[in-house]
C-alpha cells in the first residue's frame, strides 16, 4: 500500500456535508466511489476537516491508502506521473462541484487529520444591498442590517486562546469542547474580490460541531447592536447553549487552508494529537485558572 495526499475543493451547496450518509449526497461518498472504481477495490479516505452541510472548501486535504500496483498503473501507456494521472481520472469521474487539484505520495507519518497544525476558515457577509450579488449568493451570507465591524472585533478578542467552547458547540457524547482558538478576526475588506464584504478569519487547531457558525452568530448579534460587546465572553463563561445566539447559515463559510508541520515532524504531531483526543474523550480536560 502507498499513502496518497489529495488536495481538493468543493461547493458545499448541494451536499449533506463531507461525511458519508447512506442514500445521501456527500463529498466523501463521491470521492471514495471514484477511488474505488479506479483502484477496483474499496478505498477509505481520512479528511482534515469534516465540513457540515452547505459549507464550502477551497483548501481541503485528505489521505488515502491505495494498492501500490494501482498507483503505479494509473498512467497506463502515457508519460504522465501516477499523481497527474490519478488527478485527471478523478476529475473525469467527479461532478463539477468537486475539483481535485493534486494527488501525490504523502510524506512518512502524514495523517490528514491528526498531523494538521490548524485549520483556517473565512465567513463572508454582505450587509448592504449594493453588495448582494446573486452570482455569489451561494458563498456570501446576506445580513439585512448594517454591521459595526469594530464592535464585532472587540467582542471576539476575549475568545481567543485555549478555552472551553461548550457554549458554542453542538454537544456530542464523549467529545471534548476544549479548543485552542488561535485567531478570530473581523474586517471590512478593502481590496480584492471580497471588497466591501464583512469577513471573519477563524483559525484553530480543531473545531467542535457548529463552533464556527455559532461564533459568527454571536458576533453578528453584537455587530447589529442586539447584544453588548461582552455578550460572547459571557456566553463562553456560561458554558451553556441555553439562550445563546443562533447558528448562522452555512453558505458564508469556507475552509480555506489546512497547515501542517515540516515533513520530519508529521508523525510526532499525529501521535501527540491522536493521544490527546483519546485522553479528552476518556476524562474531562481541566483548564488552568485564568490570570489576573
Amino acid at each position: 500500500m502507498i499513502r496518497i495526499r489529495i488536495d481538493l475543493a468543493y461547493n458545499g451547496t448541494d451536499f449533506v456535508g463531507w461525511a458519508t450518509q447512506p442514500g445521501l449526497r456527500s463529498v466523501q461518498g463521491l470521492l471514495e466511489d471514484a477511488l474505488a472504481r479506479l483502484a477496483r477495490e474499496p478505498i477509505r479516505v481520512t479528511v482534515a476537516g469534516r465540513t457540515d452541510a452547505g459549507v464550502h472548501a477551497r483548501g481541503q486535504v485528505v489521505h488515502a491508502d491505495l494498492p501500490r500496483a494501482s498507483w503505479e498503473g494509473f498512467p497506463g501507456r502515457s508519460d504522465r506521473t501516477p499523481g497527474r494521472a490519478l488527478t485527471e481520472k478523478l476529475n473525469a469521474l467527479l461532478p463539477r462541484d468537486v475539483v481535485v487539484y493534486t494527488c501525490a505520495p504523502a510524506p512518512e507519518g502524514f495523517d490528514a487529520r491528526f498531523s494538521a497544525l490548524y485549520r483556517t476558515y473565512n465567513y463572508r457577509i454582505a450587509d448592504d444591498i449594493s453588495l448582494r450579488d446573486p452570482l455569489t449568493s451561494q458563498f456570501v451570507y446576506w445580513q439585512r442590517y448594517p454591521l459595526d465591524v469594530e464592535r464585532m472585533a472587540l467582542a471576539s478578542a476575549p475568545l481567543v486562546g485555549l478555552r472551553d467552547f461548550a457554549a458554542f458547540c453542538k454537544p456530542r457524547p464523549g467529545a471534548s469542547t476544549i479548543r485552542e482558538l488561535k485567531e478570530l478576526r473581523w474586517e471590512r475588506v478593502t481590496s480584492g474580490p471580497d471588497t466591501g464584504l464583512v469577513r471573519a478569519t477563524i483559525v484553530a487547531d480543531a473545531f467542535c460541531h457548529n463552533m464556527v457558525r455559532a461564533l459568527v452568530g454571536a458576533s453578528i448579534d453584537v455587530g447589529q447592536g442586539l447584544k453588548e460587546i461582552d455578550w460572547p465572553a459571557r456566553m463562553l463563561e456560561s458554558k451553556s447553549r441555553v439562550n445563546s445566539s443562533a447558528v448562522v447559515a452555512p453558505n458564508g463559510l469556507t475552509l480555506e487552508h489546512v497547515a501542517y508541520p515540516a515533513d520530519d515532524q508529521l508523525a510526532a504531531r499525529a501521535e501527540a494529537i491522536r493521544a490527546r483526543r483519546m485522553d479528552e474523550e476518556a476524562e474531562p480536560v481541566v483548564l488552568p485558572a485564568p490570570r489576573d
